[in-house]
């Protein structure tokens, strides 16, 4: 992986948020490919509940202030930067103060789906994006992690289509089970369309669910890992028949020899 650049945009990484499959191979991933000579960016959303002063979060004055079109909306982007202890690997936050101040992560103090995660989803996606763009930093492997990353896929092969950085990036999703219950907000379809992008491209998300959300990230990924033991039916279906690389599961104590083999002769072959 020498000298190779991979971004990896996930919904969590620890040491920011608890431990989870997502969070732990967010960590783990770039760790391994930042150890075997290859260059990383990781993203993440800047919820409320990360505490800023522990982990030393700082606002990027110079990637910070563009204005983000959500819904017909501006919304301002803020970037805000930590290292990992130990790792010297650096971490992008996006940050925006309406959809991701708030002291938790994806749900109110009820367990009830925030109304805008929608929202909050495509405004990840867009911020990563126009971040590196502002960053010149064209990346060999985008490597998405969660379901608040899981619109990236999409957005970069058709909104951001005709961007020169990204002409020969590769998408690769890692597909894992932990999702949320219940749906997106009813209009999420409207709120991509406003973007110009096509009907036939989010037809699953009419009924915006986890899986379905999924299924659009696969349908426009070049390449898929399975990231948990076990998957929803429906997904596993999806990865059985799809003709894209697909990797099996490996786990953390396991996955870096696949992982490299994966990256380096199925994704960039």
């Amino acid at each position: 992986m020498k000298d190779k650049r991979i971004l990896y945009v996930s919904s969590e990484v620890i040491p920011y948020l608890p431990e989870t499959e997502i969070s732990s191979m967010s960590f783990e991933a770039p760790r391994m490919v930042n150890s075997n000579g290859g260059q990383i960016r990781i993203f993440m959303p800047r919820y409320g509940n990360i505490n800023e002063r522990r982990h030393q979060l700082h606002e990027v004055i110079r990637l910070s202030g563009m204005n983000l079109v959500i819904n017909d909306m501006d919304m301002p982007l803020i970037i805000k930067v930590a290292s990992i202890p130990k790792e010297r690997m650096q971490v992008y936050f996006i940050d925006n103060e309406d959809y991701f101040k708030r002291k938790s992560t994806y749900t109110d103090e009820d367990g009830k789906l925030f109304d805008d995660n929608d929202e909050r989803a495509i405004f990840f996606a867009k911020g990563v994006i126009e971040t590196v763009k502002k960053l010149n930093w064209a990346p060999d492997i985008i490597h998405v992690h969660g379901w608040m990353a899981s619109l990236l896929p999409l957005y970069l092969k058709n909104y951001f289509s005709n961007e020169p950085l990204f002409e020969n990036s590769k998408v690769v999703t890692s597909v894992y089970n932990h999702g949320f219950n219940g749906d997106l907000a009813a209009d999420c379809v409207d709120k991509i369309k406003f973007d110009g992008i096509e009907q036939d491209q989010i037809e699953d998300l009419k009924e915006p669910n986890y899986t379905n959300l999924m299924k659009v990230a696969i349908n426009n990924s070049d390449a898929l890992i399975i990231g948990s033991e076990e998957l929803p039916a429906e997904l596993s279906k999806v990865l059985m028949e799809t003709d894209k690389p697909v990797l099996k599961y490996h786990s953390k104590e396991d996955f870096s020899e696949a992982y490299l083999d994966f990256y380096q002769n199925q994704v960039l072959d």
